[in-house]
């Protein structure tokens, strides 16, 4: 746009409320030589404060170059590992060292623009897992135990941090397209919910992706992302598992081809789960920046204008270059969950998971093409997008309009009665403290309440019951929400007809209440579970008890197995959020939470 266009766009909206430089694309640092890229690299390193931390991201992958000027400060030797002595640590292919630029700045980008200070707060580990050469190639069937043997090497170096396990190796091969589990993503869930050594992980998965010429060959986008299942071992129940949206829907100089997807849209390189049965998890959970593709309609590619910028491992030509995809995307996720443990460093790994979750949200164009008016086709939604894009500021902080609350709690979901037969056991209710006066005053303002439970289960060893759904967790929990007309006791007895009915398996059921704007059919899949509904306050002002109760589980099925008296942890994220933003519903929740001090006389 020329001045004059300028001019005119001020003088017919009354909108426009500054003009601001387009940003540069990755191309533009990639098409760099090496002097130049060292310049842009120096001045970053010169602005970057490293602060003492015990959250570390353990990048599972290739290696990494960990003489990278960007790099060398944040991972010593001893944190450079590899599961075979033989390969080295070193990272021959790149991608390794491409993930740890993301998981370390983020947007490293952004980093290079800006002349401000750049604080990183927590360090990264790599294990290496993938051979150079086909002829050291891992057997597909021990792909799980691999991972497992990375993960604790990471353990052993540093057994006290806070560690988010980055993942973004996956396989085609032996996968179950419908969404079961395969050998290697029960592994994963054997990992993170501590079934062999009773310590919970956070483990986040690439999605895997689609490629251009599947695009090509797949019928175009989004189609073919509809149609590419989820890659293994994102089947983990209890991993977060990562897609892609597009951030950058720039037009590549030079070139005829145009971008595929909007900014804020599916990116698409991301897979999906739409193929999948529907009894099983929501993946991927998540979507963070996996860059785009360009495309005359026809044939599809990747392109560096629409990727993103990152860390070069061969650094003699280069210091600079580009990755896109759920790489990226889960590179991004762990950053994300890394700063979280480093503001709240007791928060369990089931709370981490949930507290990104809680704050992912879609944008109006992800809607808009799944056609999501109502429940069935919010299910779609789910299986295409996940939960939306994460914040880090909406999980990391409350508003007066907005405010989250956590619980961490863990109950006992069975027990054998006298006939020796195994029954469901506990099940909590929390009051919530909602300022009812407030909420009343409040009338017919519109009022959101989002809830999220998140708990890691231990799948059925031996392979037994992976088909079905009520057999490969050891135990499903469930939420409710009592209703504006109903009491405590009359709540505590919806819950417990609601918690004997999934004990024999009914099947999906209804959805439950309208207010819902998932539907329990679309959440009650998987170990995380989240939903919202709107409604004003004065309704809001009468619903302020949460019921977490269990479901069925094979502790409870296998008595033999001696599981059924184990307890489970679970994270409840409930939030409150109101758009006036004139409205303080932070200050009465707190008085109410806060204990009185006591003042002797």
């Amino acid at each position: 746009a020329n001045a004059a266009q300028l001019q005119q766009l001020i003088d017919y909206s009354d909108h426009i409320a500054e003009f601001r430089r387009a940003p540069e694309t990755a191309e533009f640092f990639t098409q760099q030589n090496i002097v130049e890229q060292r310049e842009w690299v120096d001045d970053l390193c010169s602005r970057i404060k490293i602060d003492p931390s015990v959250t570390t991201i353990c990048v599972l992958d290739t290696g990494v170059n960990s003489g990278h000027p960007l790099l060398q400060n944040l991972i010593s030797d001893e944190d450079s590992q590899t599961i075979n002595s033989a390969w080295g640590s070193a990272d021959q292919f790149g991608h390794g060292t491409e993930m740890c630029g993301v998981a370390t700045f983020f947007n490293l980008q952004a980093c290079l623009e800006t002349q401000s200070p750049i604080k990183i707060m927590h360090r990264i580990e790599s294990v290496k897992i993938i051979p150079m050469g086909e002829s050291d190639a891992n057997d597909p069937e021990l792909y799980g135990d691999v991972t497992r043997q990375a993960i604790y090497l990471a353990e052993i170096e540093k057994p006290e941090v806070n560690r988010v396990i980055c993942l973004a190796i996956t396989s085609e091969k032996f996968n179950t397209n419908d969404g079961s589990p395969t050998s290697w993503s029960a592994e994963v869930d054997n990992i993170t919910s501590g079934a062999h050594d009773e310590k919970k992980r956070l483990v986040f998965i690439a999605g895997g992706n689609v490629y251009p010429y599947e695009m090509s060959q797949g019928g175009g986008y989004p189609l073919a992302n509809k149609m590419k299942s989820i890659h293994s071992p994102g089947q983990a129940w209890n991993a977060v598992t990562v897609g892609a949206y597009s951030s950058i829907a720039a037009v590549p100089q030079g070139t005829s081809y145009n971008p595929v997807a909007t900014v804020g849209n599916l990116s698409p390189y991301s897979t999906t789960s739409v193929t999948w049965d529907k009894k099983w998890p929501i993946k991927p959970e998540i979507l963070c920046d996996g860059g785009n593709m360009i495309s005359d309609g026809q044939l599809y590619s990747e392109n560096d204008t629409l990727s993103l910028l990152t860390t070069a491992h061969n650094i003699q030509e280069r210091l600079l270059t580009t990755i896109w995809g759920t790489s990226s995307a889960t590179a991004q996720a762990s950053n994300i969950a890394a700063q979280i443990y480093e503001k709240y460093p007791m928060l369990w790994p089931e709370t981490v998971r949930a507290l990104m979750i809680h704050s992912a949200t879609w944008t109006n164009d992800m809607i808009t093409m799944c056609g999501a008016t109502n429940k069935a086709k919010r299910g779609n939604l789910l299986r295409t997008c996940g939960y939306g894009i994460p914040s880090l500021e909406k999980a990391l902080y409350t508003l007066n309009n907005d405010v989250n609350m956590i619980i961490q709690g863990e109950l006992f979901p069975y027990a054998e009665g006298n006939d020796g037969t195994i029954h469901t056991n506990e099940m909590h209710i929390h009051n919530l403290p909602w300022p009812k006066d407030v909420l009343l005053k409040l009338g017919e303002l519109p009022v959101v309440v989002k809830i999220t439970l998140s708990y890691f289960i231990e799948p059925g060893p031996g392979c037994i019951g992976w088909k079905d759904r009520y057999r490969y967790p050891s135990c499903l929990l469930r939420f409710d929400l009592n209703n504006k007309n109903e009491d405590l006791e009359d709540f505590k007895k919806r819950i417990n007809r609601a918690a004997r009915d999934d004990e024999q398996d009914s099947g999906d059921g209804t959805s439950g209440s309208n207010r819902w704007y998932l539907g329990k059919n679309n959440r009650n899949v998987g170990s995380i579970h989240s939903d919202f509904w709107k409604g004003t306050a004065a309704e809001l002002s009468r619903c302020n008890h949460i019921g977490v109760f269990p479901a069925i589980g094979w502790w409870k099925e296998r008595k033999y197995l001696n599981c059924y008296n184990k307890a489970i942890r679970y994270a409840l994220v409930v939030s409150l959020e109101t758009s006036d933003q004139s409205v303080d519903l932070y200050t009465p929740i707190k008085i109410q939470i806060t204990p009185p001090v006591e003042i002797q006389t």
